[in-house]
C-alpha cells in the first residue's frame, strides 16, 4: 500500500518529512479512510505515508478566550466525551457522536473528516454553523482560513500539497446561544447522511437575535441557509416562524440524485430536517437524547494507558525494519508486516487467527482488536501503527485456563451460529464491561453497534452480554 512508513513524534519533523516529496506523500491521521482507499487502490499508491499519530500537540483541546481549539488529531470519540464540548460546542459533539461506530470513533479523527472534504462528512456541518477556521502550516509558513474558503468542491480543498492542518478554531458557545445537529441516514449507526443540519441561534428570551443554518450532502460543499438565517432574526421562534424557516431553507441548495436517494426527496428533507431543529431549541430538547455516559469502548475510567506519543519509527515496504509490540502481554517482535494492515499482522505473522476479516472496510467489526486499550476495526490500522503499541485479540482474553465471562455467556446463550462474527461481538462486549460494569440494554446495542451478524438476530448476543454482566460484580479487563 506504501513505500515507506513513519511515525514522527514532533510537529517540525512531519512537515521536513511532507517536504521532501509532497506529490507522493499522505498524511494519516486516523486511517479510517485513507487505509480502504489504498487497500482498494481508490487512489494511487504513495511512496511516503507520515502517521501523524504520535504527535500530543495535534490532539489537544483547549479553550482560550472564548475560542475552543481542537487538534486535527482530537477523535470523534474524545470530543463526544469532553465535558467542555458537550457543553460549549453541542452541535459538535452530536455529529461526532453519530460518525460509524465506537470502534471507528476511536481512531477517526475531526481533522481528517475535515480534510477528507465529502459533503456528506458529519463533522463539517456543525463547525460550518460554529463559524469555524482552519489553520494550515507548512515549512514555508502558516496561513488561516475561514470553512468557506478551505473547501472547494467535493473532496478539493485550499491544502496545498505540503501543508498540513494543525488546528481547528472556532468560538464557544456562550450563554445565550445554543445549537444542535441532526442526521437523516438509512440506517442508526454506520450510516453515511442522506442529508444533516446544524443550527447555531444566539437568542434573547425566545427572540432570535443571530442564526446560522448549514446543510451537509446537499451540495458540493456545506451551503448555508442564508435567507432563513436573516427571515429568524428579530423574531420569536415560535411555530409559524418556524414553518416559514423552514420553507425558505429549501432554497439554500438544489440536491443531485444518488444511489442513497433523489432529489425531490432530499429538497423535501431540507424543509423537513430544519423545522425538527429548529424545534427542538425553541422546546429546549436538544439534549433530551445526549447519553449522560456515552460507551466510548476505550476501557476503564481511569485506567493508565500508553502515552499518545510513543516511540517515532520508520518502515520500509520490503524492508526489514521489525515492528516491536505488545500482544496479548507478550513483547512481540514482527518482520515482513511493514506494508500490511493490523488484521493481517495478527492472522498471517503472528498466527492468531480468532480476529477475521468479514468487510474489510470497517462495517462489520469481526475484526474488532484492541489498541493501546480502544476497541478499533483491525482491518483499518496499518500494522506498523503497532510498533510500541499495545495489542489485544481475542485470544487473550482467556486467563489461566478461564474464558472471559462474555466468552462463556455466549456459549451459555447460544449467542453464536456460525461463529465468524463471533470475536469481533466478544471483543466489543468484553470491552464494554470494562468500562460499564452493569450497563444498560441501550448501553449494549451501543457497544455492538459496528458489528454485523447475519445469523443470530442479535437477541442472543445482547442477553449473553446481559448475562455476563450479571456473572460477577466486578468483570475483569
Amino acid at each position: 500500500m506504501w513505500e515507506h512508513y513513519a511515525q514522527p513524534t514532533r510537529l517540525q519533523e512531519a512537515l521536513a518529512l511532507l517536504a521532501r516529496n509532497p506529490a507522493r506523500t499522505r498524511l494519516l491521521a486516523g486511517g479510517t479512510d485513507l487505509v480502504l482507499e489504498l487497500a482498494r487502490g481508490l487512489v494511487g499508491a504513495p511512496h511516503t505515508v507520515i502517521d501523524l499519530s504520535r504527535i500530543p500537540e495535534l490532539g489537544r483541546i483547549r479553550l482560550e478566550d472564548g475560542i475552543l481549539h481542537l487538534g486535527p488529531l482530537v477523535t470523534h470519540n474524545r470530543v463526544a466525551a469532553s465535558r467542555l464540548l458537550v457543553a460549549r460546542a453541542f452541535p459538535l459533539a452530536q455529529a461526532c457522536w453519530e460518525v460509524g461506530a465506537p470502534q471507528i470513533r476511536n481512531r477517526g479523527t475531526v481533522g481528517g473528516n475535515l480534510v477528507t472534504a465529502s459533503p456528506a462528512n458529519d463533522t463539517i456541518t456543525p463547525l460550518w454553523a460554529l463559524d469555524a477556521s482552519v489553520t494550515l502550516r507548512s515549512l514555508r509558513g502558516e496561513r488561516v482560513l475561514p470553512l468557506c474558503a478551505f473547501y472547494r468542491g467535493v473532496r478539493r480543498t485550499a491544502l496545498a500539497p505540503d501543508e498540513l492542518l494543525v488546528d481547528i478554531a472556532f468560538p464557544a458557545l456562550t450563554q445565550g446561544q445554543r445549537g444542535t445537529f441532526l442526521k437523516l441516514g438509512l440506517r442508526r449507526s454506520q450510516a453515511i447522511s442522506l442529508i444533516n443540519v446544524a443550527v447555531v441561534l444566539g437568542l434573547d428570551g425566545d427572540t432570535v437575535r443571530t442564526a446560522r443554518i448549514t446543510f451537509g450532502s446537499v451540495a458540493p460543499t456545506i451551503v448555508r441557509a442564508l435567507e432563513a438565517e436573516r427571515f429568524l432574526v428579530g423574531k420569536p421562534l415560535c411555530e409559524p416562524t418556524i414553518q416559514a424557516a423552514a420553507q425558505l431553507a429549501t432554497g439554500a441548495a438544489r440536491p443531485i440524485d444518488d444511489l442513497r436517494a433523489p432529489a425531490s426527496y432530499r429538497s423535501e428533507m431540507l424543509a423537513t430536517l430544519a423545522a425538527r431543529a429548529l424545534r427542538q431549541l425553541a422546546a429546549h430538547g436538544e439534549r433530551s437524547d445526549w447519553p449522560a455516559d456515552p460507551v466510548l469502548l476505550v476501557g476503564a475510567p481511569g485506567r493508565p494507558r500508553p502515552a499518545r506519543s510513543g516511540p517515532g519509527s520508520r518502515h520500509t515496504r520490503d524492508g526489514d525494519e521489525p515492528i516491536e509490540t505488545t500482544l496479548n502481554g507478550q513483547p512481540l517482535s514482527i518482520r515482513g508486516a511493514n506494508g500490511q494492515t493490523l488484521l493481517q499482522m495478527v492472522r498471517e505473522a503472528a498466527g492468531l487467527t480468532g480476529s477475521k476479516e468479514g468487510c474489510g472496510e470497517g462495517e462489520c467489526g469481526a475484526c474488532t482488536v484492541y489498541l493501546d486499550g480502544m476497541a478499533v476495526m483491525g482491518c483499518l490500522v496499518p500494522a506498523a501503527r503497532a510498533h510500541g503499541a499495545v495489542i489485544g485479540t481475542i485470544e487473550g482474553l482467556e486467563r489461566e485456563g478461564r474464558l472471559h465471562p462474555v466468552q462463556q455467556a455466549f456459549i451459555d446463550a447460544d449467542a453464536i451460529q456460525c461463529g465468524y462474527c463471533s470475536p469481533g461481538f466478544i471483543m466489543a462486549g468484553a470491552k464494554l464491561l470494562e468500562e460499564h460494569p452493569h450497563p444498560t440494554r441501550p448501553q449494549i446495542e451501543q457497544s455492538i453497534s459496528g458489528n454485523l451478524c447475519r445469523c443470530t438476530g442479535y437477541v442472543n448476543i445482547v442477553r449473553a452480554i446481559e448475562q455476563a454482566a450479571l456473572a460477577q460484580p466486578e468483570v475483569r479487563p
